[in-house]
This record gives structure tokens, C-alpha cells and sequence, in this order.
């Protein structure tokens, strides 16, 4: 009966059960490590070899091995067994077959603890190079789609209400700062991910002559976890990407919901590339705007995810437990949520088809620029309070005559106060409107135009 007991289980008599063997392997969603699982080996057999715990021949012998294992996973000749439970299990024993007893010496000094540990944090680095440089490809979408519509109007809105006339360019702006905080989160949580915590071995370290530093310094990690105990059971740097990844994902779903408006028979403000939608397969006429839809629904799937890494977590006593063994697949999930959502989103953006003159139309509903003429009495001397209710007045006066601000006679005007005279229509224009606020941050087509080149330029960087 033995034949079927682990390599690592001496002390137990009976072999584990085939359904506990497919419920604790996780070689069927880690191999997904592998590379970084051997990169990882190959760092620590170098710095074996230096410390003259193992012989530059077993160093040669290792470093053939994985590099021929290398090779047959890439070509997808590897075999995996759920036998051997993990990622780390399956290379070693491939190892020991191809090299003999050199190989059973590579796990000299560490544990699957801190190797697994540091293999999640190669594996993180990379995919926040990635996610960083595809927020940076949307970014240029959304700025080449702005620079083409400084001077288009829109209805900026509050409660989903008309309320004052924006650029649309100030409106994709608005998307790209939100994509630049996103990308600050993932450039400063890379600073504590890049932290190595191999050498910690299972929880205490090892008696072992080893040299973190060395490796460290091979694997290009920028320093050294100071505790061997919290080396192997932190995942603070999967929730904290997983976090990032969530408020990344807002705001595309924010975005999204606003293109799923905006192409409605309802708005017509713009048109989703035919390569973005699907049909109805009952309405011949429906153009689905699916891809922004989904972004959503995946929205809460990274969501769901962050709340699974954070209760996986919360009652975990110090230091490594198998519960931990939970937080791959979510992890992977997220890393490939985003990445597609990137480079979907950024193929869309820049394909969209906008409608310049609707935009312009809807933005003289809802007497956008009331507030002008507010700003305008206070400037004559006027209280804010005391303007806000004459402009209420001269809304309702409006709305009771269906007539925008712009087009009420200058008597009817000066029935609410006596401080307005004709300069008042440059306030009224949606273009006077905007170019009113010509601060930093503001709206106004030379303050809009300023922001993108400064955008452009730091993205250029």
C-alpha cells in the first residue's frame, strides 16, 4: 500500500484518499508558475553553489535539468501529475529523474512555503509591468480621442441631470486622471511586492550558510523580507493588487456605463465599433453594445474577488497554512480580467464614431447656463443667494415660454434684475460658458488644451 504515499509523508501508514489528492492539489491552476517556479531555482542552486552547500558539478546538473524542463513545458510535453500535488513538486521530481541526486539537493535550505511565496511575487512583478503599460496604451487612446474634441460640447450632468456645458475632451480627460491614479496604485504597490522572501524556509529560516542578498540581487528583487514568519504567510501584496484592480475596473465600469448611454437611440452621442457589439437573435435591428456591458459584470467578479482574498485571510493565525493555497485562482482571474479589459477597452476607445451636433443639442436642454447668469449678477454686485433665486425665476419664466436663457428678450431678463444688460447673452452661449473657466482644471477649450499636452507629454515620459 505504501507505492501511494508521498515522497514527503514517511510518517503516515495509510495513502491519501483519491478524492483529498483532487481536493488539496493545486498543480492544475499553479503550473501557471512554472517559469517563475524555475527562475527562482535556478537563483537559489547559484547561491547554493556559492555558499558551497552544493558541488559546481550538482550546480551544472541542476541547471541542465531545469532548462530541459523549461523546454518541455514550452513545448507542452510536460507531464503533471495531481500526484505530486503542486508546481514545485512536479519540476523537482522531473528534475531528480533527468539529473539523479543532484536534483534532490535543490530544495536544500528552503521550504515550498517561501518558494511559492516568492514564485507569486516574480509572477505579481510581471503582470504589474504589463497592467501598467496597458493603462498607459489607454491612455493614449483616450488622449488621441480628446485632442480631436476640444472644441465639441457636451451636457455635463450631476444627478444625471443637464447642469452646465463641458468640453468632451474635459469629459475623456476626466477618465484619463482617473487610469493615471490607477496607475500611480500599481507603480507604488510594486515597490512592496519586489521584496524577496525566499530563505525564510518554512517559518524560522534555515541553519543553512545561505545569501539572501545574492539572490535577491539575481532576481532583481529590491530587498529582503525581514521576517522569516511574515515572508511566508503575507499576502498583503495580492490583496493590495487585487484592490488596485478593483478601483481600476470602477472606473472602465463607470466609463462603460456612460458608452452604453451615450449609444442609445436616446442620446446618440456616439457609436461602438460593429466589432464591439453583438445582435439579438429575435430583433434583427438591435445593435448590443456587449464589451462595455461586460465590463461591468466583470467589475463585480474583481470585486468578489478582492472580499475572497480578504476573508481567506482574516483568521489566519501566524504563520503558513494551507488556506493559502485559496489565493491563486483568484489572483490569476484578476490578472486576466484585466489585462483583457485593457486591451479591449483601449482597441475600443480608440474605434468609437462621435456625434459632435447631438452632443451640442442635448447640452441646450436643461438651461445649462443658469449658473452663468448667476456668476454674472454676483459679479455686478449681487449676492450669490439673493442671484440664485433670480436665476430660478428666470428659468421658470423660460421653461413656462419654452425658450432657452440665450433666446429671453433683454426686458424680460432685466424683470429680474435691473443689473442685467445686453452683455449678459456672451454669458448665455454654450461657447461663452465654457470658455469662462479658463482656470487650471476648468472646462474652458484653452484650459482642456493645455491639460492634454501636459498629459501627453508626461505619458511620452
Amino acid at each position: 500500500m505504501k507505492k501511494n504515499i508521498k515522497k514527503w509523508s514517511e510518517r503516515f501508514s495509510e495513502p491519501t484518499s483519491e478524492i483529498v489528492k483532487r481536493y488539496t492539489a493545486s498543480v492544475n491552476f499553479d503550473q501557471r508558475l512554472a517559469m517563475y517556479d524555475i527562475e527562482g531555482s535556478l537563483a537559489h542552486a547559484e547561491m547554493l553553489k556559492k555558499q558551497k552547500v552544493i558541488s559546481a558539478t550538482d550546480l551544472k546538473l541542476i541547471k541542465k535539468g531545469l532548462n530541459q524542463i523549461k523546454k518541455e513545458i514550452t513545448a507542452q510535453k510536460f507531464k503533471w501529475s495531481i500526484d505530486l500535488e503542486d508546481v514545485h513538486l512536479n519540476i523537482e521530481k522531473r528534475l531528480t529523474q533527468i539529473v539523479g541526486k543532484s536534483g534532490e539537493k535543490l530544495h536544500t535550505g528552503r521550504s515550498r512555503n517561501d518558494q511559492v511565496a516568492t514564485d507569486m511575487r516574480l509572477y505579481l512583478r510581471d503582470v504589474v509591468d504589463q497592467t501598467i503599460n496597458q493603462i498607459k496604451v489607454l491612455q493614449k487612446a483616450t488622449l488621441t480621442l480628446a485632442e480631436k474634441h476640444i472644441m465639441t460640447i457636451m451636457p455635463g450632468m450631476t444627478h444625471m441631470q443637464v447642469a452646465q456645458p463641458v468640453s468632451f475632451a474635459h469629459h475623456l480627460h476626466a477618465y484619463y486622471e482617473m487610469l493615471e491614479r490607477d496607475k500611480s496604485r500599481f507603480q507604488d504597490a510594486r515597490k512592496r511586492i519586489n521584496i524577496l522572501p525566499l530563505g525564510s524556509a518554512a517559518l524560522a529560516g534555515t541553519s543553512f550558510p545561505i545569501d539572501r542578498k545574492f539572490v535577491a540581487k539575481i532576481l532583481k528583487f529590491d530587498g529582503l523580507m525581514e521576517n522569516s514568519i511574515d515572508a511566508v504567510s503575507d499576502r498583503d501584496f495580492l490583496i493590495e493588487f487585487n484592490a488596485n484592480a478593483s478601483l481600476l475596473m470602477t472606473h472602465l465600469s463607470r466609463w462603460s456605463e456612460e458608452l452604453i448611454m451615450w449609444s442609445s437611440p436616446f442620446f446618440e452621442f456616439i457609436e461602438i465599433s460593429d466589432s464591439f457589439c453583438t445582435g439579438s437573435s429575435i430583433m434583427p435591428q438591435k445593435k448590443n453594445p456587449d464589451v462595455p456591458e461586460l465590463v461591468r459584470g466583470k467589475t463585480g467578479r474583481v470585486n468578489g474577488h478582492l472580499v475572497s482574498l480578504l476573508t481567506l485571510m482574516k483568521a489566519q493565525p501566524l504563520a503558513y497554512n494551507k488556506d493559502n493555497q485559496e489565493d491563486k485562482e483568484p489572483i490569476f482571474d484578476v490578472a486576466d480580467t484585466i489585462s483583457d479589459t485593457l486591451n479591449i477597452f483601449a482597441e475600443m476607445v480608440s474605434k468609437l464614431k462621435i456625434f459632435p451636433k447631438n452632443m451640442e443639442a442635448a447640452a441646450l436642454k436643461g438651461y445649462p447656463t443658469a449658473t452663468d447668469l448667476a456668476d454674472y449678477l454676483v459679479k455686478k454686485g449681487m449676492t450669490f443667494r439673493a442671484a440664485h433665486g433670480a436665476v430660478a425665476k428666470a428659468v421658470k419664466f423660460a421653461i413656462n415660454n419654452q425658450s432657452d436663457l440665450s433666446a429671453v428678450d433683454l426686458k424680460d431678463l432685466q424683470k429680474f434684475s435691473k443689473l442685467i444688460d445686453k452683455d449678459i447673452y456672451n454669458c448665455l452661449t454654450l461657447k461663452g460658458s465654457i470658455n469662462s473657466r479658463k482656470h487650471i482644471g476648468g472646462t474652458g477649450f484653452n484650459a482642456v488644451k493645455t491639460a492634454l499636452k501636459q498629459a501627453k507629454s508626461k505619458l511620452s515620459k
